[in-house]
């Protein structure tokens, strides 16, 4: 008997653009649909609960786990680390689940590289000054933190052409419509 395994798909793109906001859409609509938590070494922003969002670690567990190979994807992000464990993904594909990350580009490349059959979506701003003002408008970074921000953006929108799909999350309705359809 052969046994199925899962589908990975990967949510990423730049900072603001409403990945959380499309990820838990698909996640209540796909009850087969299995969210792999991210690790970080950011501090938690209000609301947010260990183990939840992610899983909030220092810099030295981060970096020994790093260095025992337990990523699938790392990366340094807004002077972040920010990375999946592959144990995480593997188990729940394993079990037929098809598993969903989101994730920043980097990590989305590095995937790809080690897991081929990977589904790379790629959610972009339907312009860059509607990115700014959703960043600003979450209160949560300083104007410093939000120039970083867009500089990453630009960057990240270079490389939109690497992914198997791209959903502009300009009308939400529409972009949870399409992300539903890529992974059913």
């Amino acid at each position: 008997m052969t046994i199925k395994l899962g589908k990975l798909f990967v949510l990423s793109g730049p900072s603001g653009v409403g990945k959380g906001t499309l990820r838990e859409n698909a996640l209540n609509g796909i009850p087969t649909l299995k969210y792999s938590i991210s690790c970080t070494t950011r501090k938690p922003r209000d609301g947010e609960t260990d183990g939840v969002e992610y899983r909030f670690i220092s810099r030295e567990k981060f970096k020994e786990d790093i260095s025992q190979g337990l990523f699938l994807e790392y990366a340094h992000v807004h002077e972040d680390f920010y990375g999946t464990l592959k144990a995480d993904v593997v188990n729940e594909l394993e079990k037929g689940n098809d598993v969903l990350l989101e994730i920043d580009v980097q990590g989305a490349l590095q995937v790809k590289e080690k897991m081929p059959d990977a589904v790379l979506i790629f959610v972009a701003p339907p312009s860059v000054e509607e990115l700014e003002r959703r960043l600003t408008g979450r209160n949560t970074e300083s104007s410093e933190s939000i120039s970083v921000r867009l500089n990453n953006a630009l960057k990240e929108l270079e490389l939109k052409d690497k992914y198997d799909y791209v959903i502009v999350n300009d009308d939400l309705d529409s972009a949870c419509e399409e992300l539903r359809k890529i992974i059913l």
